[in-house]
């Protein structure tokens, strides 16, 4: 019974934990709650991004979509990017904005690396780094 009750506390602080997002210098800038919260160094909440793709801002306001595809529109339903499988995110014109690497490395279209995002799903980084200012 003990063992099985450390599963559960172990199992549900991970499904409580905040990935963090952080700048090239690694100083930390906002968190990803798995529920797709938004909040910023301060932990106050400044966006959703919903498990049907809804980006919203922070009085639940919908402000942009991510497709299944990869595309990013805007709330209008127009199109601001896309993220590619291998993690190269471009505008509406398909040029190249920059690059989400496997390990979270977030850099732009020169490979400079301009933050990190280790864990959060590159959607969602694309989002946050790309597209949004939340």
């Amino acid at each position: 019974m003990k063992k099985l009750f450390l599963v559960l506390l172990i199992a549900s602080f991970g499904l409580s934990y905040s990935q963090t997002i952080q700048s090239k210098n690694h100083a930390t800038t906002g968190f990803i709650k798995p529920d797709g919260t938004i909040q910023n160094q301060n932990h106050a909440t400044v966006g959703f991004i919903k498990n049907d793709g809804t980006i919203q801002d922070k009085n639940h306001s919908t402000i942009g979509y991510i497709k299944s595809d990869g595309t990013i529109q805007d709330k209008n339903h127009s199109t601001v990017g896309y993220i590619k499988n291998d993690g190269t995110v471009q505008d509406k014109n398909h040029a190249t904005l920059g690059f989400i690497k496997n390990d979270g490395t977030v850099q732009d279209k020169n490979y400079s690396t301009i933050g990190y995002a280790k864990g959060v799903d590159m959607y969602w980084s694309a989002v946050t780094f790309f597209f949004f200012d939340f």
